[in-house]
């Protein structure tokens, strides 16, 4: 399942998502068969730019701290005994956190996330799923150094780029850095469907 996905239009609101590189269960391995990377980006829902339901921590996914399923669990264990058996296994680590990015496990998946960047530093993708669980675990701050880090490395790295907008926006309310970041999604790649919820979600920076 590919992470660049939008996830959804709430009521006409761009609901938006803080993008990262590695989607959801879609995209673990199940079964047997070497560990390998995930080539497409986890998405990390974003707020609707009007508010959030009271008690919510902006951006938080619902169900964050519920116990994964018995499968994830299952393939979770498999891939801990991948990287217990060989710790310099970049792909393994990354699995590992994408399988805890998925069960909402925020601190496992950016310690396992911080285990792949250890062995490969220059990888925009993980660096922008790691920000993404800084960012649930309320590290703003550090979600955006991620963020901007990533960018640096990939200058058209939209998912990234996109998230330094929602962190400007919702996080350290600095609307006119959001608008940097999302016209520069739109310059980037005007026709793709980053732009267009960067489009979305200006429109809704501008409103009283």
């Amino acid at each position: 399942m590919n992470r660049n996905i939008m996830l959804a239009l709430l009521g006409g609101i761009a609901a938006g998502l803080l993008v990262g590189y590695f989607l959801f269960s879609g995209d673990s391995k199940d079964g047997a068969g070497p560990i390998v990377a995930a080539s497409t980006t986890p998405l990390m829902p974003v707020p609707s730019l009007g508010g959030t339901m009271p008690g919510a921590m902006p951006g938080a996914m619902p169900g964050a701290g519920a116990l994964p399923s018995a499968e994830v669990q299952a393939r979770i264990a498999r891939v801990e005994a991948a990287v217990l058996a060989d710790p310099k296994n970049h792909d393994a680590w990354v699995a590992l956190g994408n399988d805890y990015f998925d069960s909402r496990q925020f601190q496992k998946a950016v310690s396992a996330y911080g285990k792949a960047l250890a062995l490969k530093p220059d990888d925009p993708n993980v660096l922008t799923d790691q920000g993404v669980m800084y960012r649930d675990l309320g590290q703003f701050e550090q979600a955006l150094a991620n963020f901007q880090k990533a960018n640096k490395l990939q200058p058209t790295h939209l998912q990234s780029l996109l998230n330094i907008g929602v962190v400007y926006a919702t996080d350290l309310h600095k609307p006119d850095e959001a608008a940097k970041a999302w016209n520069k999604v739109i310059a980037t790649a005007p026709t793709s469907e980053q732009a267009a919820q960067a489009r979305q979600m200006l429109s809704q920076l501008k409103r009283p």
